[in-house]
């Protein structure tokens, strides 16, 4: 049995809900300990993990430590991301969609700004979904990751290019009848909750100004309200 607030448990909370590999460095900073400790001890745990044949394992990468699936489980993780269920979307994650769409590149600060919640989560979902890609990344302090759409957005959409999505009257220059994204998303795919509509109008919005080294880490369990 752990004791309460070891080690251990710190740093795999951490890496579950960490977007990117996490350097030893980084986590002996939050943890106040010292690198090699943290490298020891992830060391352990990951010969743990693989010992107790989880369903998960800790991956000491170049720029480093990530929690993953584990490779041994890799066509049954395949198998449920292929779902039709996979390939819904929700009010939140079409929200978040149109503003990349419209607003891009942009960073997962700045969308924060607009939806007014944390959108970690939707983010991570888009992008697993190949909707949003990183198109970048901002100057200034952090270096924030931009995103933009993708090519299967766009045949998603049943658009040839980004010109061809349609603009607010009211928000937008060259202006076009403003469009209903969950009609329009749910022409082409499967069911979408319909339970508040997001239009282009909405999507034009400036943000209000935000520094991007105001984002705040992801939290897990917000993913699962947002996806």
């Amino acid at each position: 049995m752990r004791d309460e607030h070891s080690l251990e448990q710190i740093l795999e909370a951490m890496l579950t809900v960490a977007l990117e590999p996490i350097s030893a460095e980084e986590l002996a900073d939050v943890v106040e300990t010292d690198a090699a400790d943290v490298t020891t001890t992830l060391r352990r745990l990951r010969g743990e993990f693989l010992e107790e044949r989880r369903g998960f394992q800790l991956a000491e990468l170049a720029s480093g430590w990530v929690m993953q699936s584990s490779p041994e489980v890799a066509s049954w993780v395949a198998k449920f991301a292929s779902r039709d269920v996979s390939h819904r979307l929700s009010s939140a994650a079409l929200e978040t969609l149109a503003i990349i769409a419209y607003r891009q590149p942009i960073s997962r600060a700045q969308i924060t700004a607009l939806r007014g919640v944390n959108v970690d989560g939707v983010c991570r979902l888009l992008e697993q979904r190949q909707y949003i890609e990183e198109k970048g990344r901002a100057g200034g302090p952090g270096q924030p990751i931009l995103y933009g759409t993708t090519e299967l957005f766009l045949d998603r959409m049943g658009l040839a290019a980004l010109e061809d999505l349609p603009r607010s009257k009211s928000s937008c220059p060259r202006s076009r009848r403003p469009i209903d994204w969950s009609k329009r998303w749910a022409s082409t795919s499967t069911k979408v909750p319909r339970s508040r509509s997001w239009t282009t109008a909405s999507a034009c919005k400036r943000p209000s100004r935000v520094r991007d080294s105001d984002h705040v880490g992801p939290v897990r369990s917000s993913s699962a309200k947002d996806g």
